[in-house]
């Protein structure tokens, strides 16, 4: 199936100590996940200067703020770095909460949606894959391609449908419709305290393996992610629990599920530049320093504490996320519907 190595690891090293100490090959894994994240920082940093016509500015309140309209002037902004460091630990060890808490948040600190998705998109593409692949290496699941395992299966299940959701959300809302943020904000909250109460009264149960859901399950995460750059981690691990799979194994499915949908949504956007659509990249190199420790630490935090605890933690951790964003969206509405 894929998620036997997680079970055989907790029952050889049963208590949480003997799984804490690391092996050469665990140790070679994060030096490799590190070098990749120090790479794709340094691109980020280029690309944050705007080297191309369809990268600029993008005039939202914290640029304006600062000056920087119609210059390619940049920063890093740390408490950005802080926020993602903690973020990413928490997305990449539970299975959700980085795109879901981090959009609604830099929109309240005045950036563009256009700054936010781009960017979280590349975060959690590169965090995804490198998640995936360490995932592997600290023994939370095994991806195996013949005979294909049941996690392979799962993965391009949710892949596959989740790509063509994100590309279909991301031309309709961004392209099309050109919905007000506002909005945006209220359907991902909406959908999260949905989701939270499921989570809540059935995800900590055992339940019979049923994989077919996770075609509705990974459409709607799907949809979610192009929308608003966040929703689809609750969706996919929650909808996991649900269909019957382990909360470690569904955690790594979740990860390289989210790191391939994202790379889809990235090429969405690549193919809208020439429709006279327009990136800008100030937030990514931000977002990817504040990954690069995080997305490295966190599958190993998967590994150590025991399936039961996940099962407990993910649900509750669910609900905080709808929580959050419900709270923060409330009085943005009210004043729109006001306005």
């Amino acid at each position: 199936m894929g998620w036997e190595v997680a079970q055989k690891l907790e029952q050889e090293k049963p208590t949480v100590l003997e799984r804490l100490r690391p092996h050469k090959r665990e140790i070679r894994a994060a030096v490799y996940g590190l070098i990749a994240f120090v790479i794709l920082f340094m691109a980020g940093c280029w690309l944050a200067g705007n080297p191309f016509e369809s990268t600029q500015r993008v005039a939202s309140e914290i640029v304006i703020a600062r000056g920087w309209l119609g210059a390619d002037s940049w920063e890093i902004f740390w408490w950005v770095v802080a926020i993602a460091v903690v973020l990413e630990f928490l997305d990449a060890s539970a299975g959700m909460g980085y795109g879901t808490a981090i959009t609604p948040l830099l929109l309240v600190f005045g950036f563009d949606p256009i700054q936010i998705i781009p960017a979280v998109m590349i975060q959690q593409a590169a965090a995804g894959i490198t998640g995936a692949y360490l995932h592997n290496e600290f023994g939370n699941v095994e991806w195996k391609l013949k005979p294909m395992s049941e996690t392979v299966r799962l993965w391009l299940i949710i892949a596959v449908i989740g790509c063509v959701a994100v590309a279909f959300s991301i031309t309709a809302v961004y392209g099309v419709l050109k919905l007000a943020k506002v909005w945006i904000k209220l359907y991902v909250a909406i959908l999260l305290v949905g989701m939270g109460l499921v989570s809540l009264f059935v995800g900590r149960r055992n339940q019979a393996y049923k994989p077919g859901r996770m075609f509705f399950f990974g459409a709607l995460a799907g949809l979610n992610k192009g929308i608003g750059g966040g929703g689809y981690g609750p969706v996919v691990t929650v909808g996991g629990l649900l269909s019957g799979v382990p909360a470690k194994s569904m955690m790594a499915v979740t990860a390289i599920s989210e790191g391939s949908v994202c790379v889809c949504s990235i090429v969405v956007w690549l193919a809208m530049l020439s429709q006279g659509v327009v990136i800008d990249f100030l937030l990514l190199p931000s977002m990817l320093l504040g990954s690069m420790i995080a997305a490295i630490a966190a599958p190993y935090a998967t590994r150590v504490f025991p399936e039961k605890t996940w099962k407990v933690l993910v649900p509750i951790y669910c609900c905080l996320l709808a929580g959050y964003c419900f709270w923060k969206v409330i009085p943005q509405v009210i004043t729109k519907l006001s306005s």
